[in-house]
């Protein structure tokens, strides 16, 4: 899976997310975060027009230390080769984040000299 880096150094890949198993897939620019250590965080209105069913609450320790709750939702992602049900954390900014919980066993590569990443 191939991605770039963008002009502000920020890793990103562009993954094809489902509303369901069978519905039909759209693009979604991720932004690598690896002090991230869920699958996704999405601002809640692009989850909302996405139309992503409730999941749980979960809780989360912010990147500025604050212990928050926030809502969960299901998507399904097509991820090498399978479709992958995720959790999609509702996020309180604007970045639409793809975790560590998505590149375990995966290897992980950002060329910042050619602005490429890969991710295999």
């Amino acid at each position: 899976m191939n991605g770039q880096v963008d002009l502000q150094g920020r890793a990103l890949l562009t993954v094809p997310i489902r509303t369901a198993p069978g519905a039909t897939t759209s693009p979604l620019e991720v932004w690598i975060d690896t002090g991230f250590t869920g699958e996704l965080v999405v601002p809640r209105s692009q989850i909302d027009r996405m139309g992503l069913k409730p999941g749980l609450m979960v809780r989360a320790v912010l990147a500025d230390g604050r212990n928050s709750r926030l809502k969960s939702f299901v998507a399904w992602i097509d991820w090498f080769g399978e479709t992958l049900e995720v959790e999609v954390v509702a996020g309180e900014g604007q970045a639409t984040l793809l975790g560590v919980g998505l590149m375990l066993g995966r290897r992980l590569m950002v060329d910042y000299g050619s602005l490429n990443l890969t991710l295999e």
